[in-house]
């Protein structure tokens, strides 16, 4: 095929689905005559784990397609098509730029193995003479700002990497929306796949749960909106952050965060305008210090790589592990000696979400408690959780089972913070209760 002398760019649409403050589409839009985008719901993604879990289940799939739909139609303001491709990311970014005359693939750099596994055959797809632009746009501190010489100097405990960034380090300014793109010859894009046609069968939200919330940018900001300004519930999120029942004990931002639909950036800003317009506390404070929890385990998985995975983890400790098939299963269906653990997987197996109070002690008891093999339980809420992250799953899972962050082998006594957390048994009557399945 000719090459044109314009400069034709593709956006590959990673965990970073939005258009706002999203550098890939900047980029794109500010050095191209044409951009197009691309997801690859690459079939990879849906396979089976090494430890019997669908990678992606069913919530988190039709979380993404809702995301994705959002996604499409902001571009299509923009004059941007969005090609959705249920097929390997190597062969639908391939056709692509041979179809289109592509010079320059833009998108955000991951660094896990599965995903750079990806990328290395994206890369040996296509010709030479394309250029790859990549860019770390999922931090709250950019590593180009927060890393002084390397990954390995970042610290082992995140009360010193809190300190040390927010004594040294200030957030990048978010970037608007590009502007809206020439209009150009029109391309047909195919529809976005369905949950039938990833495997799934339809399902409604359950009627407890306590994510609501659709996928996508749309309700992402509607919901910062909503939780900021019209209620302002930010102003006590510290007091509120451990409950168990409702939408509002929490932002419950980390779903959008997890496939990019808000940036962190973009949370932070809205938080400090929040101060400006009526008042900053604790509260306020404390939610910019989750973002930062967040940011650590990214760079913590930048500095350990593989060794996150690993069942000695970071610290290369020689635990016993148990892989009681019994075990792991009363586990996963609720029917464990606690009732507070149980409730708590119900709640996941029927909703895809868990609070952050309630993902500690199960994932304690299942570790600590019952001494079975921490990977397998990060690797079913990899598959369940409408909100996974690589980095923070395996980087809690890693604190928890005492193979990772936490200077202390803490053991959750589920008892006790049931009593503490759920002294009424509100969380547990709602889960608990044989009718709501």
């Amino acid at each position: 095929m000719q090459k044109t002398t314009k400069n034709n760019g593709l956006v590959w649409f990673r965990n970073d689905l939005r258009t706002l403050d999203n550098t890939s589409l900047h980029k794109a839009c500010a050095h191209n005559g044409r951009v197009i985008g691309v997801y690859c719901l690459d079939p990879f993604y849906f396979e089976e784990s090494p430890f019997g879990f669908q990678k992606t289940g069913k919530f988190r799939a039709k979380f993404l397609l809702e995301s994705l739909s959002d996604l499409k139609s902001e571009l299509e303001a923009l004059n941007i098509p969005l090609f959705v491709l249920h097929e390997a990311s190597e062969k639908a970014i391939q056709r692509l730029v041979e179809k289109f005359d592509i010079n320059t693939i833009y998108f955000q750099n991951e660094w896990t193995s599965e995903e750079k596994s990806i990328e290395t055959k994206v890369r040996m797809a296509v010709d030479d003479d394309v250029k790859f632009e990549s860019f770390y746009d999922q931090f709250l501190f950019h590593p180009d700002d927060a890393v002084s010489e390397d990954f390995s100097n970042i610290p082992k405990v995140f009360t010193n990497f809190r300190k040390s960034v927010e004594k040294k380090v200030k957030v990048r300014p978010t970037l608007p929306k590009p502007s809206k793109q020439k209009t150009l010859k029109p391309h047909e894009t195919p529809a976005i796949p369905t949950l039938e046609d990833l495997g799934f069968e339809d399902f409604q939200t359950h009627p407890s749960s306590a994510f609501p919330f659709q996928g996508g940018n749309t309700s992402a900001n509607a919901r910062l909106d909503n939780y900021f300004f019209k209620t302002k519930k930010l102003g006590v999120y510290k007091k509120t952050r451990n409950g168990l029942v409702g939408t509002n004990y929490s932002s419950k931002f980390s779903p959008w965060l997890a496939n990019g639909g808000i940036s962190a950036r973009t949370i932070f800003e809205n938080v400090k305008a929040f101060e400006q317009e009526h008042f900053k506390n604790q509260s306020t404070y404390w939610l910019i210090f989750e973002l930062i929890w967040r940011d650590f385990f990214k760079y913590i998985s930048l500095k350990h790589g593989n060794s996150i995975f690993q069942l000695s983890g970071i610290l290369d400790k020689d635990y016993h592990w148990e892989t009681d098939e019994r075990l792991i299963q009363q586990w996963i269906d609720g029917e464990t000696n606690s009732d507070f653990v149980n409730a708590n997987m119900l709640e996941i197996k029927h909703t895809g979400w868990m609070s952050n109070r309630g993902r500690q002690n199960v994932a304690s008891y299942f570790a600590k408690t019952l001494n079975l093999d921490w990977r397998i339980g990060a690797s079913y809420f990899e598959s369940l959780l409408l909100d996974y992250d690589v980095h923070s799953n395996y980087g809690n899972w890693l604190y928890v089972a005492g193979v990772g962050n936490d200077p202390r082998d803490r053991v959750f006594n589920v008892d006790l913070q049931a009593e503490r957390y759920d002294g009424q048994g509100k969380f547990r009557n709602l889960w608990l209760q044989p009718k709501l399945f």
